[in-house]
């Protein structure tokens, strides 16, 4: 237990570092002297002001959600390969905003513009179409709320492929760069939209981490111990995906850091959600913040969408897992990792 404290205070020192360099990386170098004065380096004032912070403090928030999301749904499932977009909610929110692109809406509601809130309406609707499906069974459980999600999923893909073939080519090259997934945004506005959802839902995840414990044991086990597993699951499903749904409508899918976040944290903290929690929380932020630097600097002044860096490492983790035995239903839940 010491040893994994130590490791999460080393995480605590990494979180810090990340957020405190990443910003002065850049095609532009920028020294501190030049971020204090507005009038003396105007433009590297600008930058780092209104673009670098934004940007890292976004992808710091999309990471946490991701990851902390990913976790909840591999514990709720029992399944090592759930991933926050398992239940549909970024095919939801690619569809609106597929349809956003092709219709050629353009307005704004409340400072937010129609790309966001068509992406985040669509999104909405899969939350709902999930849930009332799984009412209709008249249960709750995650077979079916798994088999709805997935359905939903597959569905939206189909519709996004013919919006796509509708389009020209220039939406349909918005469309494609949109689902790879970017963090390439100017200001503090998504910031704002975005932060209610990540901090409510991460505060709930944090005050369920002893049923989250529970879950990854078996439901039987988890009522045994007095879980309202009906309760749970419903709000474990609520509080992830509309965090999924907000990163989404903001960021477009940037997939595989919900599945790899989880894998290391659990390999280096165990399984005990009661310090895996925090621990994928500050990896999870702090990772997509050096993959979002890795993507706007590796192929410099031209920028990479964040979802293809994070793909490129995701499949040979992927296989990875899958050579040294960690997919394992026994072994990758073991609570004496």
């Amino acid at each position: 237990m010491s040893n994994r404290r130590f490791l999460l205070g080393s995480l605590i020192l990494l979180t810090l570092g990340t957020l405190c360099i990443t910003p002065f990386v850049g095609t532009q170098a920028i020294a501190p002297g030049m971020i204090i004065s507005d009038n003396t380096h105007p433009l590297e004032f600008d930058i780092f002001w209104r673009l670098r912070v934004p940007r890292t403090c976004m992808a710091f928030l999309a990471g946490m959600a991701l990851s902390v999301s990913g976790m909840a749904f591999q514990a709720m499932f029992r399944n090592p390969l759930a991933t926050p977009f398992t239940l549909g909610v970024a095919g939801g929110a690619s569809l609106g905003s597929a349809l956003c692109i092709r219709l050629g809406l353009a307005f704004t509601l409340l400072g937010i513009g129609s790309h966001v809130l068509c992406a985040f309406g669509g999104a909405l609707l899969t939350i709902l179409l999930v849930y009332s499906l799984t009412r209709v069974r008249q249960g709750f459980s995650c077979a079916t709320l798994l088999l709805a999600g997935v359905a939903i999923s597959f569905f939206s893909s189909s519709l996004i492929l013919f919006i796509q073939y509708l389009c020209g080519f220039v939406d349909s090259y918005r469309i494609m760069r949109w689902l790879m997934g970017e963090l390439a945004i100017t200001g503090y506005a998504g910031i704002k939209n975005l932060l209610p959802f990540v901090v409510i839902g991460c505060g709930i995840l944090l005050c369920l981490t002893r049923e989250l414990n529970l879950l990854i044991s078996g439901e039987e086990i988890a009522a045994s111990r007095g879980v309202d597993l009906k309760r749970i699951k419903k709000l474990l499903f609520l509080a992830t995906s509309l965090m999924v749904g907000g990163v989404v409508a903001l960021c477009g899918p940037i997939g595989f850091v919900g599945m790899m976040v989880p894998h290391i944290c659990r390999l280096c903290f165990g399984a005990d959600h009661r310090l895996l929690t925090p621990a994928v929380l500050l990896f999870g932020g702090s990772f997509l913040t050096l993959c979002d630097t890795l993507a706007r600097t590796l192929i410099a002044p031209a920028e990479m969408p964040v979802g293809v860096i994070t793909a490129l490492l995701g499949g040979p983790f992927f296989l990875w897992l899958l050579m040294g035995g960690g997919l394992k239903q026994g072994g990758f839940f073991d609570s004496k990792q």
